[in-house]
């Protein structure tokens, strides 16, 4: 199939890289001159591991290519996805939609009979509904429809979780527009993956859904570290025990310093207000949102008291790793952003390291704190380590600690299963020192 997608984003890129992979020939649209250029030359603009090299194998294969003229690539697709961001509103934290708005606008007038529109962007539920009204007085002599489509990428394993997904979802209105979206993923249905076609309402639903209860999930498995820390459990047997429980599952039961990125936190404060608007209270959904951000400050208070208690604070405490997660180099909503913003409120000097996040802390952080390049020359400038993210190389730490000195160390990722005798090591969810 010829398809278009609208937006050279995180979804939009690997979507548009995925399906050329599949087979389909894609083009991907993008006002951004410069960003068109550099995918033209086979770059990517985010850290994914693996998309480089599939979006250079398919620009050469000629099943994908790039361009920021929306109006050339609108009357021939079969099917146009929608793929621009929907960041919370900065004052009443909804979904913004105006981007989406945008792009119908400017789409409408070179649309052509029968076409399916999808939106690949998490949206509030009746977006669909709402769109298609909208295109309807845009293009009233034109029969088109609006279909959701959302995505379940992870970053880090968004191509293995695009090529192999548990479960397609689709919401559409007519036989048309199902027809299209099944001949689109029948090189992924053929190969036994689930299909679930439903209306639109319920397909926006099971997004925000999704990522509300695995959010729930991490919320939750961190109320129990923090019993466990008054109990003496071992939060790691805790996990293991439950998560072997077929109804629970294994998944989403690591303790930490609470979720971040671009989809747990706007998605789960946008369902909250989709649901006030129908007079529903989804109070499980907000306690998750009010303990993991309550977690973040407590995990920072931890580091400033106990370094108080051993009248070691203020002073100089080295971080190892920025992003929200390892595999990315994504800082959007990251724990370790509130938890460095405390602790330089209260006096401390940071200097951190992460292998691929620098660029994108140093636009939050500015020169309020130090970045090095390497995890040795971070573990050089100070004994007080907190590790943040679970970059795999950070399991090496003890490698790079010194004979002569000791070391206190806050591993909010449960990463390190034990350290020398003289170092006091702060696991999440086990008695401290």
């Amino acid at each position: 199939m010829k398809l278009t997608i609208l937006g050279t984003g995180y979804v939009g890129l690997v979507s548009g890289t995925c399906f050329a992979e599949l087979g389909h020939t894609v083009t991907c649209v993008d006002k951004d001159a410069a960003k068109i250029n550099t995918l033209l030359a086979g770059q990517v603009p985010i850290y994914e591991p693996g998309l480089e090299d599939l979006v250079t194998k398919n620009i050469n294969a000629k099943r994908l290519s790039f361009s920021n003229k929306l109006a050339d690539n609108i009357p021939n697709a079969e099917a146009i996805f929608i793929a621009v961001g929907t960041p919370p509103h900065p004052e009443t934290g909804r979904a913004d939609l105006k981007y989406v708005e945008a792009v119908i606008d400017e789409l409408a007038p070179h649309l052509k009979d029968n076409t399916v529109i999808i939106t690949k962007s998490t949206v509030p539920v009746g977006t669909a509904a709402a769109l298609t009204s909208r295109l309807k007085k845009l293009a009233p002599h034109k029969k088109i429809e609006v279909a959701s489509n959302p995505e379940f990428l992870r970053e880090g394993a968004a191509i293995g979780d695009f090529m192999a997904p548990d479960r397609i979802v689709v919401g559409c209105f007519s036989d048309h527009a199902k027809r299209v979206m099944e001949e689109l993923y029948q090189p992924l249905t053929s190969q036994g993956i689930p299909l679930l076609i439903t209306n639109p309402e319920s397909a926006e639903t099971i997004k925000y859904a999704a990522n509300a209860f695995l959010a729930t999930k991490i919320s939750f498995i961190n109320e129990m570290a923090n019993l466990c820390e008054k109990t003496n459990g071992h939060i790691d047997d805790v996990a293991k025990g439950i998560g072997l429980d077929s109804r629970i599952g294994e998944k989403f039961l690591m303790a930490g310093p609470g979720y971040g990125g671009s989809c747990f936190p706007k998605d789960t404060m946008a369902l909250t207000h989709i649901a006030e608007d129908h007079n529903v209270d989804l109070a499980i959904v907000k306690a998750t949102i009010q303990s993991n951000d309550q977690r973040k400050h407590n995990l920072a208070a931890r580091i400033i008291n106990t370094l108080k208690k051993d009248r070691a604070f203020p002073s100089t405490i080295t971080v190892l790793g920025l992003t929200f997660k390892a595999n990315t180099d994504d800082m959007r909503d990251s724990p370790a952003i509130t938890i460095i913003q405390d602790l330089v409120a209260e006096g401390a000097e940071i200097v951190a390291y992460d292998p691929e996040g620098t660029n994108q802390a140093k636009a939050i952080f500015g020169d309020t704190i130090t970045y090095a390049t390497s995890m040795e020359a971070a573990v050089e400038a100070s004994t007080i380590i907190a590790i943040l993210t679970e970059w795999p190389e950070f399991k090496e730490l003890k490698s790079h600690l010194h004979d002569d000195q000791s070391y206190t160390v806050f591993d909010y990722r449960n990463l390190i299963s034990e350290l020398r005798p003289q170092d006091q090591h702060h696991k999440i969810g086990f008695k401290t020192p």
